[in-house]
């Protein structure tokens, strides 16, 4: 039985079998929705208008709705027998705590009854997906943006920065920005996600992105027959990606952090990190970002210029959306067979702290 992967995002959770040439077999949302236990005979299943998120800003918050959705995702989705569970490989998310990790391994071994645990940061195991073990990943998710230089597939934690800025961020920009002008229309965050990932663009330069005042206004209509007009406001969600001032933040652009974090590693190690940046997590798929970012790179300061790296022709196209999925599924074929991972006899042995020593 080959070895579960899992990739759980605020927004979208990543699982299959490890099998890397292969996109995951699920990707679902991570938000749930609670049941209402119905004591009469109604066959039909009521849900409560009531949102849970077991992920924030990356991190496990609700341990309760984690463990429902990783019980659909292991048994129904998946295909586990309750008794013959497998083994298991999670996705961390730069600077993890250490309690979350321990949590997270206990949960697996004293419910799950796993065979076996690995976990791996997410850094890392984006660049094994494009074929590297040295380089930076620049990694926009739905909660947060991580930066993270890695060396001989480890990250460098001193230099590596974690921004509490994301795509909920962009969306409610968004939605500010599209309420200013559409002032009549109700608009839901859901309405706002969706028109998020079918507008937003961002503008070639700085340049450009002033000339989007006079733009061209597109109308839309929603599900329920509102009309939305839809102008500048599609090219501020990217601008505010490299002018975080937009949203009201004294930070510098994503290009010019990269370039700033990677002066505090040794010098030495600047072009291998430079010239092998990745670029990972949802809201790097946005259209025209790929271009800006290369654009925004040839000007930087930096006497070494920061240089995408493709993913191989074999890969998806879309691979930035779930490239830490495909690492971890190259790392299990690697960590489960030669038994580098977490055993239950070394669970029961040490207890939850065995994570540090084996997972690293």
């Amino acid at each position: 039985m080959e070895a579960l992967v899992v990739d759980a995002g605020s927004k979208l959770l990543k699982a299959g079998a490890a099998i890397p040439d292969q996109s995951p077999a699920m990707i679902i949302p991570s938000q749930m929705k609670r049941m209402v236990d119905d004591a009469s005979d109604n066959p039909t299943t009521v849900f409560e208008d009531v949102t849970l998120d077991p992920i924030e800003r990356g991190f496990i918050k609700d341990w309760d709705a984690m463990e429902d959705l990783l019980r659909y995702v292991v048994y129904t989705g998946l295909g586990w027998e309750e008794g013959n569970e497998g083994n298991i490989l999670f996705t961390d998310p730069l600077c993890t705590p250490k309690a979350i990790r321990e949590q997270l391994v206990q949960l697996m071994f004293e419910t799950f009854n796993v065979s076996g645990f690995y976990a791996s940061e997410q850094a890392v195991l984006s660049l094994y997906a494009v074929g590297r073990i040295s380089g930076c990943t620049v990694d926009i998710g739905h909660g947060k943006i991580d930066i993270a230089p890695v060396l001989e597939g480890a990250v460098q934690h001193i230099a590596s920065k974690r921004f509490e800025l994301g795509g909920t961020d962009l969306t409610k920009l968004f939605a500010q920005e599209l309420g200013k002008y559409n002032p009549s229309v109700n608009l839901s965050m859901s309405d706002v996600e969706t028109l998020k990932e079918q507008y937003a663009n961002c503008a070639e330069d700085e340049v450009a992105y002033e000339k989007t005042q006079n733009c061209e206004i597109e109308q839309h209509t929603l599900p329920d027959g509102q009309v939305i007009s839809i102008g500048r406001e599609r090219y501020s969600v990217g601008e505010a990606l490299f002018q975080p001032s937009i949203l009201g933040l004294e930070e510098h652009g994503i290009v010019e952090q990269l370039v700033r974090i990677i002066s505090t590693v040794s010098s030495e190690n600047h072009r291998q990190l430079l010239e092998n940046t990745v670029l990972c997590g949802g809201t790097t798929s946005m259209t025209g970002f790929e271009g800006r970012f290369q654009k925004e790179a040839s000007l930087c300061s930096s006497a070494i210029r920061p240089t995408l790296v493709k993913p191989p022709e074999y890969m998806s196209e879309n691979l930035g959306l779930y490239s830490a999925w495909i690492g971890g599924a190259i790392l299990a074929k690697v960590v489960f067979p030669q038994n580098q991972h977490v055993t239950k006899a070394d669970y029961d042995e040490t207890g939850p702290s065995v994570v540090h020593r084996k997972c690293f």
